[in-house]
């Protein structure tokens, strides 16, 4: 049986959907990555993790669907580059909350955004909670795919955990899934070394962080270095991502606010 909710008639979703389903949402973007990856890079690696999770988790007996994947969202930090296409953070969270909504006119209670994109990460916050106090669905949001940053091992270039955007994970992961969307010949360098240097300031669990537009860094909007990147590490890449998906899916749809007795 296909886990694909929007292949399912209406009825069949009352039919067969229940209070314990997990309806999975794949979050990413329509948004500059440099020239040599393509614009749906992050709804591509959002959907290809979330299909093949949803699949395994269902395979191990999990009660899980998978719902399209939302592209546009807020990408406004590479709104200077052509073919980015971005909605405002009031129009994302509105409509994070209005597919909640949507959402809880069905049998099921379980609602999760499988996010690709670090730019959709604050907003999907606030709509969790927004989403649970308005239509009372159990709301959980969770990362796509694991990517790393290159630590200058033998194949792979050392970004300084910089490699956020564009860089040698992003890239790996679309050679292995969509190697002919990828020209690595315009694969270039571009990591703020300088940011590497200091103590409080930086882009992911750092203590301070900073507002910026991808362009900030270079011409390109890449921050990171693509130039190491490889089909055969994505692959890696790719597998550990539907590894943690299964897992965080299986307690996902085991979870409670309430305490054992």
């Amino acid at each position: 049986m296909s886990r694909l909710l929007a292949e399912l008639s209406g009825p069949a979703t009352a039919r067969l959907l229940g209070p314990d389903s997990v309806l999975v949402v794949p979050t990413g973007a329509m948004e500059h990555h440099g020239p040599h990856l393509p614009l749906s890079t992050d709804a591509l690696i959002a959907e290809s993790v979330a299909t093949a999770a949803v699949e395994e988790a269902a395979a191990h007996g999990l009660d899980v669907w998978q719902l399209p994947t939302l592209t546009y969202t807020k990408s406004d930090e590479h709104s200077w580059a052509s073919g980015t296409v971005w909605v405002s953070a009031s129009t994302l969270l509105a409509t994070l909350v209005d597919i909640g909504r949507s959402v809880a006119t069905t049998p099921a209670r379980r609602l999760v955004f499988l996010n690709g994109h670090g730019g959709n990460t604050a907003m999907l916050g606030v709509a969790l909670r927004e989403i649970r106090r308005l239509h009372g669905l159990l709301t959980f949001s969770m990362p796509a795919g694991v990517q790393v940053a290159g630590a200058g091992g033998a194949d792979e270039p050392d970004e300084h955990g910089l490699g956020i955007h564009a860089g040698y994970g992003e890239t790996s992961l679309v050679l292995h899934l969509r190697p002919d969307l990828v020209d690595m010949s315009q694969a270039r360098r571009s990591v703020p070394e300088h940011i590497a240097a200091l103590t409080h300031l930086g882009f992911n669990g750092t203590t301070a962080q900073f507002g910026w537009l991808s362009n900030d860094f270079g011409p390109d909007g890449v921050i990171g270095d693509p130039t190491g990147a490889s089909a055969e590490a994505g692959k890696v890449l790719f597998d550990a991502s539907i590894r943690r998906a299964v897992d965080v899916l299986t307690e996902i749809a085991a979870f409670t606010h309430d305490a054992p007795r």
